[in-house]
C-alpha cells in the first residue's frame, strides 16, 4: 500500500519536523508531504513512536476499564408480560454467574487502585514532583480510557439483530481514512440492489423519451444539406433520427411514403423542419458548370451580329440557284446532277452588312438540328416556284419553320417564266397560314428570278430589315459557343467540322468540346477557303483538330481545361449508352392515357397522310374535334402520298404520331420509325382511326391478340405417378412443345379441354422445350382424362398491331 508522509503526520497527530528528524537519522534525502514512504521507513517510524509512548504495566488500564463496566445499565420494565417470564427463566442462572464474575473483578480492581494510591506518596518523594500533577495525569488517562471504550450495546436476544454492528470494534481500531473508505464501499455493496430497483421504477416511457429527444433537438438544432432528391432512409441518417420517425412525420404531413421512396427537396425540407433542423440546399457543381461559361451577357457588352438565314423549299424550285446568284459564284455546276450534296454555310456582304446563309438539302438537316435542340437560324427564306406553286416539300418546309418559330420570308422564284403566277402562290400560302403583307398579313412575299437576278436585291434588303426588327445581338468578347452544321472524316486531315459561331469569338488553338468530340483548333478556314485566326458571332468556319467526328446539330463550347473537357466527353458517351438501353418513351396510343394521367401530355400532335386531299381534311377536322380539357389534338402536318422519311423525322422532332389512310410507308421511313420509336398507325377506314384515338384518350384502348400455334404432340402412353398424377408419354409431331405454354386437347378432331403445361421432361431431365421428332413426358395442370391418340396442341397469345 502507498503511504504518503502527509497521511502519516495526520494519522499520528505529530508535526512534520518530528517525522523528518527521525528519518534523517537513518535515511538520506529530503521529504515532503507527497513523498511515498518505503516499508523500511514506515517500520522505523512505527518502532520509534511505539517506544516513545510505551508504559510499564497495563494493570492501571484494565482497572479503569473495569470501573467503567460497573456503570449500572438501565433496568428493564417490571411490567413484562407473564408470557415472557417462563421464557427468561433459563437465562436467570447465566445472569447470576456473570454477576459473580463481575464482583470478583470489582474486588481485584479495588485492590489495584488501593495499591496505586499507596505508591503515590513514595513516588512524590522519589520524583520530587507534586502529588497534584500525578493526580491530574491519572485523571487525563482515565478520560482517554473512557473515550476509547465508548461503544454501543448490542442485544443479541432480540428478534431483529443488525449484524453490521459487530464490526464496530474493527472500525474503531482503524484510522479515520480507512474507516470512511470501508464504510463507503460497504454502503455501495449493500445498496446496489436497491439502486437497481429504483432505476426500474423510474424507467421513462416512449412518449417521455420522444419528448426529451425533441427538446434536445430544439435546444441544439442541426444543419442539414439536402440535394434535389433524397430517399427517406438517407434523410433519416442526415437528421440523426430513425427511419420510422421520419416516415411518421411525413405521414402526419399527409404523405404516404416508405423507407426506400424518393422525395423532393421541398418535401424533405418540411420533414427536416419538423425535427427543428436548419435546411440548406445542396449545390451540385458539374464539370460543365466548371469549364463552360453560360452566364448571361450584360447589355453594354452586346453588339449587333449578322442574321443567320436558311433557304428551304421544294426540290428544283431554285434554292441553290438563288443562293448562287447571291454569292456570285457557280456552286451548282460542281454538284452531281445540280442537287446540293451537303450542308453549306456561306457569308455574303450586302451593302455594309453581312448575312450568313445555310444551304440545306431540303429541310432534313434543319429538322435534325431542331430535334437536337439547336436553335440555329433567325430567318427562313421559303423558295416557291411561281409556275409550280406550293408542292408537298413546300408544305413540309412551312410546318418546320412554324415549329421552329422563325421569321419567314417567301421568295417567289422563276418569275422569268411565262407560266409564272405569283397571285396563285399567295392564295396557296394563305391556305397554310402564311398571309402576305400586301394582303394584310405579316409575311413578306418578294418576286425574284435566280436566273436574271430580278428582285434579289429587294429580297436581301428585306432580310436586313427583318434582322433589324429582331435586334440580333451577341457578345464577341467571351469564349465561343455555337453549333455544328456538318462534319465528315477526311483521310488526310482527320475529322473536319463545319461550325457556326453564335456567341463569343473562336480563336486558333482554343480547346473545343462538341458533343462527344473534344480537341484543340489546329486550323480554321472561312467559307471561301481562306485560313483565318479567329471567327466572331454569326461566322461559319471549318475547323480541324477534333478527336472524333461530331454530329450535325451538336452544340460546341470553348473550354479552359482540356483534362476536364475529356472527362466531360466520357460522361456524355456514358449517358448516350444509357439512353440507348433506357430509351425515352415516345407518345403512342398505347401510353397516351398514362402520360395524360402523369400530366406529361397536354397536346397530342398528329401527322396525317392519305391518298387524297379530301381524306386529309376530313381526318384533320375529325381529330381536332376530339380535344378535351386534358389533352388537345393538334394536326401539325397533313399531306397526300406515302409516309416518307421526312414525316418520320418531323414526328420524332415534334413527339408526334403518324396516321395514314390507304397509304403505306416506304422502306426507309419504316426503318427510321422503328429505330426512333415513332408510333405509326395505318388505317383503311377513317372511323377506325377516330374511334381508336378517342379510346386511347379515355384510357380504354384494349390491346389486340392473336393465337400463334407452337407445335403439336401425340399422346402414345399414359403413365400414372402417385406423387404427380397422370403423365402423357408423347411424341412431338411438328413445331415444338414449350413448358408453361397453353395447350388444348383434341380428340377425334374435337377440342375436349384447354389447359396449361405444368411439367415437361425428356427422360429424367426437366427441359424448357422439345422439338419435333423427339419423345417427351407432358404433365398438365388440371386435365387428367388423357387417352392414347389424343393430340396436345401448344399455342401462345401474341399482342399485335394492325
Amino acid at each position: 500500500m502507498k503511504y504518503k508522509l502527509g497521511e502519516l503526520i495526520k494519522d499520528f497527530n505529530v508535526t512534520k519536523k518530528e517525522v523528518t528528524d527521525l528519518l534523517k537519522e537513518q535515511f538520506s534525502g529530503t521529504k515532503n508531504n507527497s513523498t511515498i514512504l518505503t516499508e523500511e521507513e514506515l517500520n522505523y517510524i512505527f518502532e520509534c513512536f511505539t517506544l516513545k509512548n510505551s508504559v510499564e504495566s497495563f494493570d492501571e488500564y484494565y482497572a479503569l476499564a473495569a470501573l467503567k463496566e460497573e456503570k449500572p445499565e438501565p433496568e428493564q420494565k417490571e411490567t413484562e408480560p407473564e408470557e415472557k417470564a417462563a421464557t427468561n427463566k433459563k437465562d436467570t442462572a447465566k445472569d447470576s454467574e456473570k454477576a459473580d464474575k463481575k464482583a470478583d473483578k470489582k474486588e481485584k480492581a479495588e485492590k489495584v487502585v488501593k495499591a496505586e494510591a499507596a505508591k503515590a506518596p513514595a513516588a512524590k518523594k522519589t520524583d520530587g514532583k507534586p502529588a497534584a500533577k500525578k493526580q491530574d495525569t491519572e485523571k487525563s488517562s482515565e478520560d482517554n480510557v473512557i473515550r476509547k471504550k465508548e461503544k454501543r450495546v448490542v442485544n443479541t436476544r432480540s428478534s431483529n439483530v443488525n449484524i453490521e454492528r459487530y464490526n464496530e470494534k474493527y472500525d474503531h481500531m482503524a484510522g479515520d481514512k480507512y474507516r470512511s473508505d470501508k464504510m463507503l464501499s460497504k454502503q455501495k455493496i449493500t445498496q446496489r440492489s436497491q439502486q437497481k430497483n429504483k432505476m426500474r421504477g423510474k424507467k421513462e416511457t416512449e412518449a417521455e423519451r420522444l419528448n426529451r429527444i425533441a427538446n434536445e433537438r430544439k435546444a441544439k438544432p442541426i444543419t442539414v444539406v439536402l440535394p434535389e432528391e433524397i430517399t427517406v432512409h438517407d434523410l433519416a441518417i442526415k437528421l440523426k433520427a430513425t427511419a420510422a420517425e421520419v416516415v411518421k412525420k411525413l405521414f402526419m404531413l399527409g404523405m404516404m411514403v416508405t423507407v426506400n421512396d424518393v422525395i423532393d427537396f421541398d418535401t424533405a425540407s418540411l420533414a427536416a423542419m419538423e425535427f427543428h433542423a436548419k435546411v440548406e440546399k445542396e449545390v451540385v457543381v458539374t464539370i460543365e458548370d466548371r469549364i463552360i461559361d453560360d452566364s448571361e451577357d450584360a447589355d453594354e457588352n452586346l453588339e449587333t451580329r449578322a442574321p443567320v438565314v436558311v433557304v428551304m423549299g421544294h426540290v428544283d424550285h431554285g434554292k441553290t440557284s438563288l443562293l448562287d446568284y447571291i454569292r456570285k459564284a457557280n456552286v451548282t455546276s460542281t454538284e452531281a446532277g445540280g442537287i446540293t450534296q451537303h450542308i453549306g454555310a456561306y457569308r455574303v456582304k450586302v451593302g455594309d452588312k453581312n448575312i450568313t446563309f445555310l444551304d440545306t438539302p431540303g429541310h432534313e438537316a434543319f429538322t435534325t438540328m431542331r430535334a437536337r435542340g439547336a436553335q440555329v437560324t433567325d430567318i427562313a427564306i421559303l423558295v416557291v416556284a411561281a409556275d409550280d406553286g406550293i408542292m408537298p416539300q413546300t408544305i413540309e418546309a412551312i410546318n418546320h419553320a412554324k415549329a421552329a418559330e422563325v421569321s419567314v420570308i417567301v421568295a417567289i422564284n422563276k418569275m422569268d417564266k411565262p407560266a409564272a403566277n405569283p397571285d396563285r402562290v399567295k392564295q396557296q400560302l394563305v391556305e397554310y397560314g402564311l398571309v402576305p403583307e400586301e394582303w394584310g398579313g405579316d409575311v413578306p412575299c418578294i418576286p425574284v428570278s435566280a436566273k436574271t437576278g430580278e428582285g434579289v436585291n429587294d429580297l436581301l434588303e428585306m432580310v436586313n430589315l427583318v434582322a433589324d426588327v429582331k435586334e440580333l445581338k451577341a457578345n464577341p468578347n467571351r469564349a465561343a459557343k455555337g453549333t455544328v452544321i456538318e462534319a465528315r472524316l477526311d483521310k488526310g486531315r482527320g475529322p473536319i467540322a463545319s461550325i457556326l459561331v453564335q456567341n463569343g469569338t473562336l480563336n486558333k488553338g482554343d480547346i473545343i468540346v462538341a458533343g462527344t468530340a473534344v480537341g484543340r483548333v489546329r486550323a480554321m478556314t472561312d467559307d471561301k477557303g481562306k485560313r483565318i485566326e479567329k471567327a466572331g458571332p454569326s461566322v461559319p468556319v471549318e475547323i480541324t483538330g477534333l478527336d472524333d467526328v461530331p454530329t450535325g446539330g451538336d452544340v460546341f463550347n470553348v473550354v479552359s481545361d482540356e483534362r476536364l473537357a475529356r472527362e466531360l466527353v466520357e460522361q456524355r458517351k456514358d449517358k448516350i449508352k444509357e439512353e440507348i438501353f433506357a430509351k425515352q418513351t415516345k407518345v403512342t396510343l398505347d401510353n397516351l392515357f398514362d402520360q395524360m394521367q402523369l400530366g406529361e401530355m397536354k397536346e397530342l400532335k398528329v401527322i396525317v397522310k392519305a391518298d387524297v386531299q379530301g381524306s386529309v381534311e376530313a381526318v384533320k377536322q375529325s381529330l381536332e374535334k376530339l380535344s378535351n380539357e386534358e389533352v388537345r389534338v393538334s394536326v401539325i402536318h397533313g399531306a397526300v402520298g406515302a409516309v416518307n422519311e421526312s414525316d418520320v423525322m418531323l414526328a420524332n422532332a415534334s413527339n408526334a404520331i403518324i396516321v395514314g389512310f390507304n397509304v403505306r410507308p416506304d422502306a426507309i421511313a419504316e426503318e427510321t420509325a422503328e429505330r426512333d420509336g415513332v408510333d405509326m398507325r395505318l388505317y383503311r377506314v377513317i372511323y377506325d382511326c377516330i374511334e381508336e384515338i378517342e379510346s386511347a384518350m379515355k384510357g380504354m384502348l384494349a390491346p389486340k391478340f392473336r393465337e400463334v400455334v407452337l407445335g403439336k404432340a401425340e399422346c402414345r402412353n399414359v403413365i400414372k405417378i402417385k406423387s404427380i398424377g397422370f403423365i402423357a408419354g408423347s411424341y412431338v409431331l411438328n413445331g415444338k412443345i414449350v413448358r408453361n405454354a397453353d395447350v388444348r386437347i383434341v380428340r377425334d378432331g374435337v377440342i375436349i379441354a384447354d389447359d396449361k403445361i405444368a411439367s415437361l421432361q425428356r427422360f429424367k431431365d426437366t427441359v424448357k422445350e422439345v422439338a419435333a421428332g423427339y419423345e417427351c413426358g407432358i404433365g398438365l395442370e388440371r386435365f387428367n382424362d388423357l387417352k392414347e391418340g389424343d393430340i396436345i396442341e401448344a399455342y401462345e397469345m401474341q399482342e399485335y398491331r394492325d
